[in-house]
């Protein structure tokens, strides 16, 4: 399992990311989920835009290029669309982690195989 972590302030931001890196995973995504578990996330690499098209809950997506948190958006509703040209990876979390982890643009965000 990989955790993802803040390097800029020490927050841990999931314990469980799941890396979407085939296309049927890229294009579900959380699709049909209830809610994201605290502790959870989906980390999207090559990716500059989400949507929450039928999702039933917010969450929290952090842009990031190179390790770098380039645009947060916290608690984006369903049937939203967010996007960053200057990023490469999405991460998608549940509603709330980044307002408890402080995270913010300009942070470093690392993962770690456990």
């Amino acid at each position: 399992m990989t955790s993802l972590h803040n390097l800029t302030n020490g927050a841990v931001l999931a314990t469980r990311a799941r890396v979407a890196s085939g296309l049927v995973e890229r294009v579900v995504g959380l699709l049909g989920r209830a809610l994201l578990p605290d502790g959870e996330a989906l980390v999207i690499p090559h990716c500059r835009s989400i949507h929450t098209w039928f999702m039933r809950f917010p969450i929290d997506v952090v842009f990031v290029s190179a390790g770098m948190v380039t645009k947060v958006v916290q608690a984006l509703p369903p049937w939203r669309f967010s996007s960053c040209r200057d990023s490469d990876t999405v991460i998608e979390l549940p509603a709330g982690t980044l307002s408890t982890t402080f995270t913010r643009p300009g942070h470093h965000l690392s993962t770690e195989e456990s």
